[in-house]
């Protein structure tokens, strides 16, 4: 099994406002970026997103680690989804999860792989996660770009 890094990170202006993703896969000597953004949503959704496109954009089952500046991220898939799992979807605060469609997303894609989960300290210098950072601001910009230039 192919044992691949991915950095992941999101950004918002605005929370909500227009958000970017973005993506550095790292797999031996190889390299890819991936970006993309969406006018109105939420720093979570953008940081839920790029994982989720990270582990899209493999072409097959692979053991893959994922870093992430997110606590929200790292500790929703590791922590607490069993727990909302087994209360219907309900944080135990008994309020609907948010996110929900992304989080059911990201669990049924993670189920396709072996799926390390690290967290980061974001703009700490580590460069996978700056880079990461550097590529949802690419997402945001070109989005917003695309956005102004609509008729």
């Amino acid at each position: 099994m192919k044992l691949v890094e991915a950095y992941t990170d999101g950004a918002c202006r605005g929370n909500p406002g227009p958000g970017g993703w973005g993506v550095l896969l790292r797999y031996e000597d190889q390299e890819k970026e991936f970006s993309g953004g969406e006018l109105r949503t939420t720093n979570n959704r953008m940081e839920l997103t790029a994982a989720i496109q990270a582990l899209r954009k493999l072409n097959e089952p692979c053991h893959i680690e994922i870093y992430t500046d997110s606590v929200y991220v790292k500790d929703g898939i590791t922590k607490w989804l069993a727990q909302w799992k087994s209360r219907g979807w309900k944080t135990a605060a008994k309020k609907p999860v948010k996110n929900k469609d992304l989080w059911l997303e990201l669990v049924d894609i993670v189920e396709q792989h072996k799926v390390d989960w690290y967290w980061v300290k974001g703009h700490a210098g580590h460069a996978g996660n700056e880079r990461a950072d550097t590529l949802a601001n690419i997402g945001l910009d070109q989005m917003l770009d695309d956005a102004n230039n609509r008729f």
